[in-house]
């Protein structure tokens, strides 16, 4: 059982978790134990979220979904098994969270006459200073 907020709890036929050697320092125990954590979340299988959140979720994890529809977040920092397990699910929460945030409706706003005004006259302005800037003629 995973918590993420108030409503959603994940159950634990959603998450597995396989173990394997893990990349990097940590000297003999890298070779002996297999400290590497990779957390898989049955996403699209998953009662928990509604489909909006599951489009906005598929966006989130970008190259960690799968295929099949499952959220894949592998964890090696550490050479604690223990510590790899938490870090990986910390992401996956981070991630439905980050996901369950409505994005803001954007209003499209026109700018106004008075504006459009201001920023051509600065670029006309700009443009005579720019071209008062060029070669100077020997007619004096």
């Amino acid at each position: 059982m995973l918590y993420i907020n108030d409503q959603i709890q994940l159950a634990s036929w959603e998450l597995s978790e396989t173990f394997t050697r893990s990349s990097g320092p940590g000297g003999q125990n890298v070779n002996k134990v297999s400290t590497a954590v990779e957390l898989r979340f049955e996403a699209e299988r998953s009662p928990h979220l509604s489909p909006a959140v599951k489009a906005r979720l598929r966006k989130i994890a970008g190259r960690k979904w799968s295929k099949d529809g499952a959220i894949i977040i592998r964890a090696e920092e550490t050479r604690s098994q223990i510590r790899n397990r938490e870090l990986a699910a910390e992401r996956l929460v981070t991630m439905i969270r980050q996901a369950l945030e409505k994005p803001k409706f954007r209003v499209k706003t026109r700018p106004t006459l008075a504006s459009k005004r201001r920023r051509l006259e600065g670029k006309s302005k700009r443009s005579n200073i720019k071209s008062l800037r060029g070669k100077v003629t020997g007619d004096d």
